[in-house]
């Protein structure tokens, strides 16, 4: 068995959902299959000996769909010599087409409005003057508007509404009928009943009320209707943000050594076993294993840590993270779809896509909604016609088909499950799929991280002091001096601090970074530097009476080689409002715990 992804176009409204997953259901060597309205994706088990998704394409192509298939191929060259990077549509540009339907749905929508715009206005004109409320429309106004509304309600059925016309020939050519059917129906209906009492009103005076025409209601259906279309295609672009964002991630070249030169080349290229450098600065290419050097690695990309993670030979490395520091040389392990953000990619992507319990329940109600919709529809007419009243019985056949549109049924639910998910992804949440956000409610333990959730995700300076012959104030001038040429992360806490102190900043000579311990440089004919334990250790210096008091922050000194003059300490403060966020979560009743791989 195998599983596979199609973009589907063609789709309209929530009852389509179902006819494409029974009708998909039912061919030889399909074992499960699910289409999701929001996303525009089917994900399907087949038995790939029996079929593909071009035979299953042509078998709902006579229903107005198709099939797209996109392959997997994380970052490999495919035998074509194509170098396919996560999913991609092949021989489809979902993205493009997704756009263009949009643009298109925009021009529609700038003509139609005015449209909606004139007719509104004269059905208020008419329905106000009935009541007395206004003078009647005086009479080469409403000779004008006798002309201009039939000519604006053609425009709208035959050009702004043509995929509504598409619907209603579909249904007359298969019998499948969805949302479009139901306007095409009901603003065709209008249109010609109203086109026939204007053509021919002597003939049809004793039968019909031959003032009572819905030219109005063709231009208003069709316009707000295509309006809707608009904002919804404008949404469901919107929900991809979250993928996009992590896309924006992934870095799109590498600086690699083959035979012995660097070369800069794009990260499709990059193979397993690769050596590739990675600077100051630099975000991490692929996975894999650092060989030669040292650093400090910010990864709050993946654990929400902010302060950065000393990293030496041995130690692995993931893609999108931040090398801070040092320079050093790695060996791909892993590229294309096997790194870590590629999974974490696909994971936000699977989620988005998946199905909650309720929306199966949508569906199978919009699968019978339609057919419901059109009975009803026709009973209406029928009765109101049987009484005399037809003018009535067709006002109440299009009132039924268009108002009983069953799109925001299907498609709600759907879109809430994307937006929920991708707004989760941007705030560092990931969301396995749609049936863990429903069953959330379930919760009773909650386990949460520190930092980025309890705490603000940024360090900052939480206690600095003088222990050397340098005073507060000019310890501090020559500790930040130094930070300032600094790309270390801890190092930006240490100057904000300091501009909250108005300190003068020092002239700094012979600056020189020291990969996996501080920075060091000359001041006054001094030679200071800035440092961590580690930097401590090597100069054989010591903190034994401030190693108390500071679980849980950063220390950083500052010292010459004889003696220590001042002692920093950074950490992640928590939120103001976190205490709370968490009283708030126990009188839900949710029990609280915290997990961090921050200091004991």
């Amino acid at each position: 068995m195998e599983k596979v992804k199609a973009n589907i176009t063609g789709m309209h409204c929530a009852s389509c959902v179902s006819r494409i997953e029974k009708e998909l259901g039912k061919q030889d060597g399909v074992h499960e299959v699910s289409v999701n309205l929001a996303t525009e994706e089917a994900r399907l088990t087949i038995d790939s000996a029996k079929t593909n998704i071009t035979k299953l394409s042509g078998s709902i192509e006579p229903m107005g769909y198709k099939l797209h298939e996109m392959k997997h191929a994380g970052g490999h060259v495919m035998a074509d010599g194509t170098v396919m990077t996560g999913d991609m549509p092949a021989g489809h540009d979902h993205a493009a087409y997704s756009a263009q339907e949009t643009a298109m749905l925009k021009r529609k929508v700038t003509i139609a409005l005015p449209m909606v715009v004139i007719a509104t206005i004269v059905m208020a004109w008419d329905i106000f003057s009935k009541f007395a409320l206004i003078p009647e429309m005086p009479t080469v106004v409403a000779r004008v508007t006798g002309i201009l509304l039939p000519l604006l309600a053609a425009y709208a059925l035959f050009f702004t509404g043509t995929a509504y016309l598409k619907g209603l020939w579909r249904f007359l050519r298969t019998g499948i009928a969805d949302m479009d059917t139901l306007v095409g129906m009901g603003t065709m209906a209008a249109f010609l009943y109203s086109l026939a009492l204007t053509l021919f009103p002597g003939t049809l005076q004793p039968y019909l009320k031959t003032t009572a025409t819905y030219f109005d209601v063709t231009i208003i259906v069709i316009g707000l209707i295509t309006l809707g279309k608009y904002l919804e295609a404008r949404a469901k672009e919107k929900t991809g943000d979250a993928i996009k964002r992590l896309l924006g991630l992934q870095v799109k070249t590498a600086t690699i050594i083959r035979d012995g030169k660097e070369l800069t080349v794009s990260i499709e290229q990059v193979i397993k076993g690769d050596s590739i450098v990675v600077k100051p600065g630099m975000k991490i290419p692929v996975d894999g294993v650092i060989e030669e050097g040292s650093s400090s690695l910010d990864e709050s990309l993946l654990t929400g840590e902010p302060i950065p993670v000393e990293k030496k030979a041995g130690d692995p490395v993931s893609a999108g993270t931040m090398n801070t520091t040092g320079a050093f040389t790695m060996k791909a392990t892993g590229v294309g779809g096997e790194t870590l953000l590629a999974h974490i990619i696909e994971l936000v992507g699977d989620a988005q896509g998946s199905k909650a319990p309720i929306q199966r329940l949508a569906d199978k109600i919009s699968s019978i909604f339609v057919p419901a919709v059109l009975v009803i529809a026709v009973v209406s007419f029928i009765i109101w016609f049987a009484l005399g009243e037809t003018a009535l019985g067709i006002s109440s056949f299009v009132t039924v088909l268009v108002i009983a549109c069953p799109c925001a049924l299907g498609l709600a639910t759907p879109t809430a499950i994307m937006v929920g998910v991708g707004r989760g992804a941007m705030q560092g949440i990931l969301i396995k799929n749609a049936e863990v956000l429903e069953r959330m409610h379930t919760v009773t333990t909650l386990v949460i991280d520190k930092t980025g959730t309890l705490t603000k995700g940024k360090p900052e300076v939480t206690s600095f002091r003088a222990i050397g012959v340098l005073t507060e104030g000019d310890a501090l001038a020559v500790f930040a001096s130094l930070e300032k040429n600094s790309e270390h992360p801890l190092a930006e806490a240490i100057v904000s601090y300091a501009n909250t102190k108005a300190v003068s900043f020092k002239k700094i000579t012979d600056f020189k970074n020291l990969p996996g311990n501080g920075v060091q440089g000359m001041i006054d004919n001094v030679l200071y530097s800035v440092g961590g334990p580690s930097l401590l250790t090597s100069k054989n210096l010591a903190l034994p009476s401030l190693k108390n008091g500071v679980a849980g922050a950063t220390l950083i000194a500052l010292m010459t080689d004889k003696e220590i003059l001042a002692v920093a300490t950074i950490s992640d403060q928590i939120k103001p409002e976190a205490k709370e966020a968490v009283a708030k979560l126990h009188r839900m009743g949710i029990h609280i715990v915290m997990a961090t791989g921050d200091h004991e």
